[in-house]
């Protein structure tokens, strides 16, 4: 029996690491040179958390620029990655009861393709989209990972994309790569750490028992959500390690988890 496909939360952070290197986009570029090429990718984004559990169904997806207030280069990038639409029907069936839409219109948002143009910049791995439900609890998304498991030994790398610690509110935009992190972020970050190398599942799912800390770090919980789908992949005996580290803009932890 062949190894099983890694699976990898990436936290994509600013969009314009999509134009810029450093450090994380570096580690990016060598997790995608450091995995067996997939037969395709399962992401699950942030940037699509909507009522109700879709799947990405058409053969060409578009690239979405869902932001504003960057410079132009930044809306000129294109990542035309083919779509799977074998792929979203195994994931609907796979979620089954669960209703799962097959969503042709939705397309790749930047939490997917900022983080994809560097670790496959060719474009030429299929690339599917989950979104998350944000009409349900933590326990439920975790639960979801667990269900995509059989993609992993089938040669599909499951992606999440988001960021351990978010705020918005605190981050600094004109000096974001010289400002050292906020101490409730790196407590945070820390704590988590070591929930994940220890397979506490259910701390990693009541984040919220982390007090003031965890408020601070995830007013909004649509960029913590997709490390839950990666935890849950995790099986017996496999390690957690963490690529790519460091925080951004004092308020936005760049950590990426890897399972396997």
């Amino acid at each position: 029996m062949s190894k099983p496909m890694p699976a990898i939360f990436f936290g994509h952070g600013n969009p314009m690491n999509t134009l810029t290197d450093n450090d994380f986009t570096r580690g990016w570029r060598h997790a995608g040179s450091a995995v067996v090429r997939p037969r395709a990718v399962l992401c699950v984004s942030a940037h699509w958390y909507i009522p109700g559990t879709s799947v990405t169904s058409a053969p060409f997806l578009k690239t979405i620029h869902d932001f504003e207030g960057f410079p132009r280069e930044l809306y000129d990038i294109q990542y035309p990655a083919p779509g799977d639409p074998g792929l979203a029907r195994d994931v609907r069936d796979l979620l089954a009861p669960l209703p799962v839409g097959l969503d042709d219109d939705w397309g790749l948002d930047h939490g997917t393709w900022s983080v994809l143009r560097h670790v496959f910049p060719q474009a030429d791995v299929p690339v599917v989209q989950l979104s998350i439900d944000r009409t349900k609890p933590a326990a439920y998304h975790f639960n979801i990972g667990k269900q995509l498991s059989p993609l992993r030994d089938e040669g599909v790398l499951i992606v999440g994309s988001g960021n351990l610690v978010h705020n918005l509110y605190l981050y600094s935009w004109d000096r974001h790569h010289m400002i050292k992190p906020f101490d409730w972020a790196e407590r945070f970050e820390t704590k988590t750490r070591e929930f994940l190398v220890s397979g506490d599942n259910d701390s990693l799912i009541n984040y919220g028992n982390m007090g003031n800390d965890a408020l601070l770090s995830i007013p909004t919980p649509d960029h913590y959500l997709p490390l839950l789908y990666i935890t849950a992949l995790r099986r017996e005996g496999e390690p957690v390690s963490f690529p790519v580290s460091g925080f951004d803009g004092g308020s936005m932890s760049m950590l990426a988890v890897q399972i396997g």
